[in-house]
């Protein structure tokens, strides 16, 4: 492998190394990080990419891939050498930002006799400091793209990024949970949810009424819109409060509901200090005083699920402004915001 030069990504505060290794190098060290997770082994049907593989063979150019790290200590300092030299020991600890499909491709080639094996694969190494920079690069890189979905970008990057074990937090999938539920684990897919609703900054990030092609559109664009180095704190945060206030079971029952999770973890990306200063208890009594305001909008009037996600959304987006008042107090402030 080798590195040619360095460029700063100044949209996410990232550094790029551009340069190139050979195919050997491919089918030992980066076709294997496109099997680190089940979600990355979802890949295209190989027909898509018969074409391309028919030209790998005959020896055409393969476009080139993006490679990530989050790693905070590769600096715009950082020479050459340094970089070189982080990568080939940690290259394990990184993933495929774009690409798979171009590597899945290559793989089914580690046998043929025709292609040439010392060929030039060139690769761009993102090194950066935030995940949610790197999911707005990844959506970036791959908007308009099938069927790379937005919660399809969301769950590879959340497979890569996060240790939900190092958090003391249990995930679940649906499939999973059909064989043996685990009482105190929240659903993948909610998780999922919650994180492209952070990314939005908009509770609201699906739409029945609206065909999902079209819902995937205008996330994208919602997410899009969004500089990141605007980026008030990180969804990490957002899993620390879970891993902290699960400990009660009211807590936990609470955060477990979808539409509470989603617009929990939208309201925290504007106060994730003060929600991670809260004792156990404190949230609590905040999510207790929340229930008890929103108990009485009358549920005949109201799109239930929808509020739900709005409120909690508003009352966490704001809660140094709510912490204080009572439920009735609180009820007044939802009923003029809701124009009930």
């Amino acid at each position: 492998m080798k590195l040619l030069d360095l460029e700063i990504d100044e949209v996410i505060n990232g550094i790029v190394a551009i340069g190139y290794t050979d195919y050997k190098y491919a089918f030992n060290t980066l076709i294997p990080l496109i099997d680190k997770t089940d979600f990355q082994r979802k890949r295209q049907d190989k027909k898509f990419y018969k074409k391309l593989e028919r030209d790998l063979d005959a020896g055409c150019v393969m476009p080139p891939i993006t490679i990530a790290f989050i790693n905070p200590d590769i600096k715009s300092d950082s020479n050459l050498n340094e970089i070189t030299a982080f990568v080939s020991k940690n290259i394990k600890k990184s993933f495929v930002l774009d690409g798979i499909q171009r590597l899945n491709t290559l793989s089914r080639l580690v046998d043929s006799k025709k292609i040439n094996k010392d060929r030039k694969l060139y690769i761009n190494f993102l090194f950066c400091d935030s995940v949610e920079k790197l999911l707005y690069r990844m959506i970036t890189l791959n908007n308009g793209q099938r069927p790379m979905t937005p919660r399809h970008q969301v769950e590879m990057m959340m497979a890569n990024a996060f240790d939900f074990n190092e958090f003391g937090l249990e995930i679940q999938t649906e499939k999973e949970a059909a064989n043996k539920i685990i009482r105190k684990a929240f659903r993948k897919s909610d998780i999922i949810q919650a994180y492209l609703a952070f990314m939005a900054e908009s509770p609201i990030i699906d739409n029945k009424k609206i065909i999902e092609e079209k819902m995937d559109e205008l996330l994208v664009n919602k997410i899009m819109s969004i500089e990141p180095n605007t980026y008030k704190s990180k969804f990490e945060d957002v899993i620390k409060s879970l891993s902290k206030f699960q400990e009660n079971p009211k807590c936990l029952k609470w955060l477990k509901l979808t539409n509470n999770l989603v617009g929990f973890a939208v309201g925290m990306k504007s106060s994730s200090k003060t929600i991670l200063s809260l004792s156990v208890s404190e949230f609590k009594n905040a999510i207790t005083t929340f229930d008890s305001a929103f108990s009485e909008f009358n549920p005949s009037r109201i799109k239930v699920g929808k509020f739900r996600r709005e409120l909690s959304c508003e009352y966490f987006k704001n809660f140094n402004e709510y912490k204080d008042l009572d439920s009735d107090e609180l009820l007044e402030y939802f009923s003029e915001l809701t124009n009930e």
